[in-house]
């Protein structure tokens, strides 16, 4: 019994893609010292806003805005009770998960049933037409691209290489020091916390207009939580996050090979692994506290004065 490596290799691009998106998003709020765990409703809420504007005006990319544009609508909302309130950031963002969900839920009630027509021309642009490649190519959606080209390759550059990084990395890691020498520390979270927001609003839209290519309630099915999982697996660097991605969605994906093939267990088991194995994994790397220690901001989740 064998599989064919390409359609896994490709299933594990598809199922990754959001996480990858919701994870970097995350990793970045989280890097300027803020914890949101409201990433689940916000993907939710992203996901039923997309498939309604691409389903209304047929363009893609218009839902993907407008799902970005939900994001960042929501976690402004987060940012301005957890940073300027100064809130328990852990209570608002479960708060926020539950809203956002239930949003979701809401909104998108005249919406289950229906369906959105892919174009298939638009995965792999021009280079669909190439022989032998051009299969290949017309697999990969445009969003998949994205995730890889801008979004992963930015912020790993932003993180690493850019002075507008560095003041993030300074804000999460020491804020009252970054205040003291010139940084605004509260204007730098607010961003990092809209781009969270913006990223995840994409994954959503990914979820429902070309993972899914439809809306209904579960369709997230807990995706919000794995990218927060992530960042943690991660150990908060872009490069680790984008690994745990792909392995969360091979495992998701290969689960699903595993029952087509007829493997004798049962299909609640085959579908829990891939959580399985996320809490797994991270039970292993919470163990070694020098790393965790190490890795995260010194001020994750800590509330910041700026009047001391």
């Amino acid at each position: 019994m064998g599989f064919d490596l390409l359609p896994i290799l490709l299933s594990t691009l598809i199922a990754g893609t959001p996480l990858v998106y919701a994870g970097l998003g995350e990793l970045i709020t989280e890097r300027a010292g803020v914890l949101n765990m409201g990433v689940e409703g916000t993907m939710v809420t992203g996901a039923v806003v997309a498939f309604a504007v691409a389903l209304t005006t047929g363009n893609l990319w218009l839902g993907v805005l407008a799902a970005m544009a939900a994001g960042a609508l929501l976690s402004l909302l987060f940012a301005v009770l957890a940073i300027s309130f100064r809130a328990n950031q852990l209570a608002v963002g479960l708060a926020m998960t539950i809203f956002g969900t239930g949003l979701g839920s809401y909104l998108g009630k005249p919406y289950v049933g229906m369906a959105l027509v892919q174009d298939a021309t638009q995965a792999g642009g021009g280079l669909a037409q190439l022989p032998v490649v051009g299969p290949l190519f017309s697999a990969i959606h445009p969003l998949i691209w994205l995730s890889w080209d801008y979004c992963s390759a930015a912020v790993w550059y932003f993180l690493a290489r850019s002075r507008a990084g560095l003041a993030l990395r300074a804000v999460g890691e020491a804020p009252t020091s970054a205040h003291a020498i010139g940084y605004p520390v509260v204007r730098i979270r607010y961003w990092a916390t809209l781009f969270g927001g913006a990223m995840s609003g994409i994954a959503g839209a990914y979820m429902s207009t070309v993972y899914a290519s439809l809306w209904t309630e579960g369709l997230i099915a807990g995706r919000g939580w794995i990218a927060v999982a992530l960042v943690v697996f991660a150990t908060w660097r872009p490069e680790r996050c984008i690994a745990g991605a792909y392995l969360f969605g091979g495992a998701t994906m290969a689960q699903l090979f595993a029952q087509s093939a007829g493997i004798g267990l049962p299909s609640e088991l085959m579908s829990a692994l891939p959580y399985l194995a996320t809490i797994v994994v991270l039970v292993l790397i919470s163990r070694d506290s020098s790393l965790m220690r190490l890795s995260v901001p010194a001020s994750l989740g800590k509330p910041f004065n700026p009047q001391g």
